[in-house]
């Protein structure tokens, strides 16, 4: 094949991709063809745009509306000082283009919404979700899967890491997690913080799976997600399937096209006749009732992030199947992540006669954030 590389310089830059059988001359004309998007450019974008442009991906695709900020220096490893209070994008961009000049740098100071996802989306081949809220993950998700393309998420936050890739053909982001957490109970980096260098393995990770993309080689983290504790130097995987009945691909789908997340939707409030009980109280609690129980109404991969203490495992998807194995003289604790369906739960054993309710408010994360020693992601 007549390579567009040769007699461009560029085969000694790429020679240690060439040296390698997965990749060789046509793997790197595969890169060099490559249009990616990446959608943030914070903590996790800047690992991804420097190792892609580093690579010869020949289209970068950068979209952030957020200036610099003198707080994102320390993790977000792409700008410098002089950079405070420039936009992100453009900033970004030019350190791109800077690390490798054959690179086409698209940067698109603006923010992704319901009116643009889709068109953004449509013009790339791979697409990087670098963002750090639902609203966004669900949109970009949405977008991605309506117009075909594959997503690579990461999330960080403290020491903890998570990564997974979307594909066309598999589960989504709303089969791994069917609704956004409601506002305030799970903290933003900028509230809990985040080590500076989590963002740069977890976003690399992110890089290496939009390589193994493009490539065509490996094994994918499509319906496996991949988490990340920097703290204890551990990775596991957590296995999840498309949802059957999930609102955007599934049998009876409701979603046609992208719409904005209203996350305020999901404020909390306490479950209708069902007190509620502090995370920060749930210890007290339990040492106070040594009978009493955590109705513990996570999914089974929910499950899997972190046990709960003193637990009654039953998800909420089967829990109309299975009141009759729990007993209304018994006290109950109802938990689940973030609590939105801990709230159902609650509400829907008061309506079956159950009167030792409690619910548990924040959910385990926010339980886990009162005991540094409780293991959850």
């Amino acid at each position: 094949m007549n390579s567009t590389l040769a007699g461009s310089g560029e085969l000694r830059r790429y020679s240690r991709h060439l040296l390698i059988p997965e990749v060789g001359l046509s793997g790197q004309e595969k890169l060099r063809a490559a249009r990616v998007l990446v959608i943030g450019a914070g903590g996790l974008g800047a690992p991804v745009l420097q190792y892609l442009a580093a690579a010869g991906v020949g289209t970068l695709g950068i979209i952030d509306d957020d200036r610099v900020d003198l707080s994102n220096l320390q993790r977000q490893v792409i700008f410098a000082e002089s950079d405070v209070g420039q936009s992100k994008a453009l900033a970004a961009g030019k350190r791109a283009n800077a690390i490798n000049g054959h690179v086409e740098v698209e940067a698109i100071p603006v923010r992704v919404d319901a009116s643009n996802a889709r068109a953004f989306v449509r013009g790339y081949d791979v697409i990087v979700d670098a963002t750090d809220t639902f609203a966004a993950r669900y949109l970009i998700n949405d977008a991605c899967r309506l117009e075909e393309k594959p997503d690579v998420y990461a999330s960080i936050f403290r020491f903890d890491g998570q990564v997974s890739v979307f594909a066309p053909n598999g589960p989504c982001y709303r089969c791994l997690f069917p609704e956004a957490p409601p506002v305030g109970s799970v903290p933003s980096c900028a509230e809990g913080g985040v080590l500076g260098v989590l963002a740069g393995m977890v976003g690399t990770w992110q890089a290496n799976e939009v390589l193994k993309l493009i490539l065509g080689i490996g094994t994918p983290l499509v319906g496996r997600l991949a988490l990340i504790d920097a703290l204890s130097s551990r990775v596991r995987e957590i296995a999840f399937a498309s949802d059957p009945a999930c609102p955007l691909h599934g049998a009876r789908a409701t979603i046609a096209d992208v719409t904005e997340i209203d996350t305020a939707d999901s404020v909390a409030r306490p479950p209708r006749g069902v007190p509620s009980l502090a995370a920060s109280s749930l210890d007290a609690f339990l040492a106070a009732h040594p009978s009493a129980f955590v109705l513990d109404v996570r999914e089974a991969h929910e499950r899997a992030l972190g046990p709960a203490p003193q637990a009654v495992p039953i998800a909420a998807s089967e829990l109309e199947a299975r009141l009759h194995e729990l007993d209304t003289a018994t006290e109950y604790v109802v938990a689940c992540r973030v609590d939105a369906k801990s709230r159902w739960a609650a509400e829907r054993m008061h309506e079956a006669g159950f009167r030792r309710l409690h619910h548990l408010e924040g959910g385990l994360l926010a339980y886990a954030a009162t005991r540094p020693d409780f293991e959850f992601f």
